[in-house]
C-alpha cells in the first residue's frame, strides 16, 4: 500500500521499484516470447542438408532459438510434432515452387523439363526443403515416413490436374493421369537421393534420364488411351 507520507512522485517511484523486483526475469540472452515459426526456422537451421531430424534435442533447438527449453511447449508437444511441421512446411513450399514453374509451361514436354530442372535446383539449395523430404522419407522414424508419403500424395494430385490441364489443351486424354502423375512422383523421389551426393556433371546426366523416363510413362498413358478408344 502507498506510503501517506511520501509525495505523489515518491509513491509511483516506490510502484515501480516494487514492480521491477517482482516481475518476471528473462535470463540474458534468451527471448521473452516466441513463435512457433521461429521454433521451426531454428530446427531447420540445425538439421542443415545432412541432419535428420530425429537427432535434434530439445534443449538444442531452444537454445538455438534463445528460449527456455519450458517455452517449447507452449507450441508442439514434443520434438515429433515439430518434425512433422517441418516435413509438412516443407513439403508445401516445395510444391508451391514446382507449381509456379509448371504453370509457365505450355505443353506436356515442358512441364516435364521444367520441374525437373526445378527440382534439381532445390537439391543444390543448402538451406532448402527438398532434402528435408528426402532425408526423412527414407530414414526418419515411422511417422516421419508417413508425413512425407501425405506430402507426396500432395504433389501426386497437383500434378495429375496440370498432366490433364495440357492433354485438354491438345484434345487429348491419358490412361488413368493420377496413376500417371504418381509413377512420375515416385520415380523423381526415388532418384533424387542417389543425385542428391552426386557431382554435377552426374547430376545433369541423370536429369537427362529422369526427363526421358517421365516421357516413356506419359506417351505409355498416351498410348494405351488411344487403344482403348
Amino acid at each position: 500500500m502507498p506510503n501517506p507520507a511520501l509525495s505523489l512522485h515518491d509513491q509511483s517511484a516506490e510502484v515501480e521499484e516494487d514492480s521491477a523486483i517482482h516481475a518476471p526475469r528473462v535470463p540474458q540472452g534468451r527471448k521473452a516470447v516466441i513463435s512457433s515459426e521461429e521454433l521451426i526456422a531454428a530446427a531447420l537451421k540445425l538439421v542443415g542438408p545432412h541432419r535428420s531430424i530425429s537427432t535434434l534435442s530439445l534443449r538444442e533447438i531452444a537454445r538455438e532459438a534463445g528460449i527456455a527449453p519450458n517455452s517449447f511447449y507452449r507450441h508442439f508437444r514434443d520434438i515429433d510434432e515439430l518434425a512433422i511441421a517441418l516435413i509438412e512446411l516443407a513439403g508445401t513450399s516445395l510444391r508451391k515452387v514446382l507449381s509456379e514453374a509448371r504453370q509457365r509451361a505450355t505443353t506436356r514436354r515442358s512441364v516435364v523439363q521444367t520441374s525437373i530442372e526445378v527440382f534439381m535446383e532445390q537439391l543444390s539449395i543448402d538451406d532448402g526443403f527438398l532434402p528435408i523430404l528426402l532425408r526423412e522419407g527414407r530414414a526418419g522414424s515411422t511417422a516421419f515416413k508417413q508425413a512425407v508419403d501425405r506430402q507426396l500424395c500432395f504433389f501426386e494430385d497437383e500434378l495429375q490436374r496440370d498432366l490433364v490441364r495440357l492433354a485438354a489443351l491438345r484434345d487429348q486424354t491419358l490412361h488413368e493421369p493420377a496413376l500417371a502423375a504418381r509413377a512420375i512422383t515416385r520415380l523423381v523421389f526415388a532418384m533424387a537421393p542417389v543425385a542428391m551426393d552426386l557431382p554435377p556433371q552426374e547430376q545433369e546426366k541423370m536429369m537427362t534420364e529422369m526427363m526421358t523416363m517421365i516421357r516413356m510413362i506419359l506417351a505409355g498413358a498416351q498410348a494405351i488411351k488411344e487403344e482403348e478408344q
